[in-house]
């Protein structure tokens, strides 16, 4: 491939996925990494990680639904009630001993806390979760989280997020999410609806 065509094609590759790895763009251009290393330095594109502080620099709405430190992995974008991105590095204190995959539970908190943090609201919870976890994913693998708001119904009492994991372009994990909602209007508390008094 000439390299005036690998360049359009490495930025291009970039501009869809912010978080691909130079491993990956070598196995896709079929280059050698320090090829794509002087390539994105021609082109004055930085490493994976100086993008990824870029993003979580940019601004972006501030989450509402619960404190930012509750958040499982790091939100690098978000519009509420839209969609939202986060990432979340598989370390060893998130994986089984034996055979170093993750644990479910916390690829399940990435993808629960960022369907809660899109909403608008002051209160959000969880009222129902359908999850597929579709491969392991491993000790130093990124996982990238997606969310999107499909729907927002009963007088915004509750929406619907589908949010999808993945480790590089492939995909890790599915969930659907419906999210109660307060509105404005109360707060959920022990199975009734307390109205708000102030």
């Amino acid at each position: 491939m000439p390299k005036r065509q690998r360049h359009q094609q490495l930025a291009q590759y970039i501009e869809e996925n912010p978080f691909i790895t130079d491993r990956e763009l070598t196995r896709l251009l079929k280059v050698s990494i320090q090829t794509i290393r002087l390539d994105r330095m021609e082109l004055g594109i930085p490493e994976v990680r100086e993008r990824m502080k870029l993003m979580a620099e940019r601004s972006y709405d501030s989450v509402r639904s619960l404190p930012l430190h509750e958040v499982i992995g790091d939100i690098v974008d978000l519009e509420l009630d839209r969609s939202g991105i986060s990432i979340f590095e598989i370390k060893d204190e998130h994986v089984f001993s034996r055979t170093s995959i993750a644990r479910g539970h916390h690829l399940f908190a990435q993808a629960n806390s960022l369907a809660v943090a899109v909403i608008d609201d002051a209160i959000a919870l969880t009222v129902t979760a359908d999850i597929r976890f579709l491969r392991p994913v491993r000790l130093g693998e990124k996982c990238i989280a997606k969310a999107y708001v499909k729907s927002i119904s009963g007088e915004r009492s509750k929406s619907k997020i589908e949010c999808f994991t993945y480790v590089g372009e492939e995909m890790v994990f599915q969930g659907n999410f419906v999210i109660y909602r307060s509105a404005g209007e109360g707060a959920y508390e022990g199975g009734e609806v307390i109205a708000d008094r102030n």
